[in-house]
């Protein structure tokens, strides 16, 4: 699998096949700053949209009323090369890493039918208790959903 570099140096880029969830996006002019491409900022977009898109699909996230929700506590991302418009992105999404109460995403992006990733990145959610924001275990339903995108080998 790509990741982090052999050396401690700059990661790899992630390829489509370290990936079984894949997300078809769609860049939009909005999202195109004044040097031409996507800006930096969309990409994080991005991949709160590729995570939450899997988790209300699958039944287990309902934003207004779920008990326990996921929150963000940490993001990064390594940048390639630029994504552009007018072309399809594709997210790709799996979980690195699934404790008690956080899950730890890896995210890439790319852009048409590249086969490398344009970027790629970490999302990590801690899940609470919606009303006291207090950490709690991640509900059996949602570990569940987040298992089937733990790689297999």
């Amino acid at each position: 699998m790509s990741g982090q570099g052999a050396s401690g140096g700059r990661e790899s880029p992630f390829t489509r096949a370290d990936f079984t969830h894949l997300l078809p996006l769609t860049t939009r002019w909005a999202d195109v700053d004044v040097y031409g491409h996507v800006n930096n900022v969309v990409y994080y977009a991005y991949f709160d949209t590729v995570v939450n898109e899997r988790l209300i699909r699958a039944g287990v996230l309902d934003p207004a009323t779920s008990p326990v929700i996921g929150l963000v506590v940490e993001t990064r991302c390594t940048y390639f090369r630029s994504l552009n418009f007018p072309a399809p992105v594709i997210a790709g999404l799996r979980v690195a890493k699934l404790g008690t109460s956080s899950v730890r995403y890896d995210i890439a992006l790319f852009q048409g039918e590249d086969g490398s990733c344009a970027a790629q990145g970490t999302f990590v959610h801690v899940y609470v208790d919606r009303a006291t924001q207090r950490p709690v275990p991640i509900p059996d339903d949602v570990r569940a959903v987040l298992a089937e995108l733990v790689p297999q080998g």
